[in-house]
């Protein structure tokens, strides 16, 4: 592995781990507040990384992305939410999911913050460690703003379903729940097959990279950063 794509690596995967780690632990801080401490009954809250590491979604994919300088993406096991122990199940089932999305838009203020400090403070722009530093920041906040906004979609397995779910009538709501059974196809069809099918169904290149893109760019402009 050469230097650049280890530096490829620190500055993708990083940011990346700490997005997804983030995002599963709000979800179970939320349940937890809602009635649900299943996520703390398993250890599950905590920010030690190898508790919520999947190796593929969170190690091997993301890694062969890098190497392949494709847009960087993954995912960690998911945390452990009984609705059935939620005092509201069918709001608080809307607010738990909501809670990831949540902070990894709360994350991206965070890593605008830090990009701006580190380009305002930094007594030489040119350097290795201020680069490396603004790298990461400026990764950190577009790995986040996709995290956010690609979960939002509003099918099974992403908390957009669920948050679809939560809002359906029960009947409904239980035909919806059972896309969840097909979460790998859904993902595959929506990052793979789609996207060779047409470029009208490309759901990521179409709807949420703009997406993303727009909110990057106010982000960066609130903050007073040029891209």
């Amino acid at each position: 592995m050469n230097s650049n794509i280890v530096y490829e690596v620190a500055v993708w995967l990083i940011p990346l781990v700490i997005a997804i780690v983030f995002h599963e632990v709000a979800h179970g801080l939320v349940a937890r507040r809602l009635g649900d401490p299943t996520a703390e009954e398993r250890g599950r809250l905590t920010l030690n990384p190898v508790k919520h590491i999947d190796l593929f979604g969170t190690v091997i994919l993301p890694l062969l992305l890098a190497m392949s300088h494709a847009p960087m993406f993954g995912w960690a096991k998911p945390v452990p939410v009984n609705y059935a122990r939620l005092r509201n199940p069918r709001r608080d089932m809307v607010l738990v999911a909501l809670a990831g999305p949540g902070m990894n838009l709360l994350l991206a203020v965070v890593g605008a913050m830090v990009l701006a400090a580190t380009l305002a403070w930094s007594s030489d722009a040119d350097s290795p460690t201020t680069g490396l530093i603004a790298a990461n920041a400026l990764n950190f906040i577009f790995i986040n703003i996709f995290l956010g906004v690609f979960n939002l979609l509003p099918v099974p397995p992403f908390d957009g379903g669920h948050v679809v779910e939560g809002l359906l009538p029960a009947p409904l709501a239980i035909r919806f729940r059972q896309i969840g059974r097909y979460s790998l196809l859904v993902m595959v069809l929506l990052l793979l097959v789609l996207p060779r099918i047409s470029p009208s169904a490309n759901v990521v290149g179409r709807v949420v990279s703009p997406l993303v893109d727009r909110i990057a760019s106010a982000l960066l402009v609130i903050f007073g950063i040029r891209a």
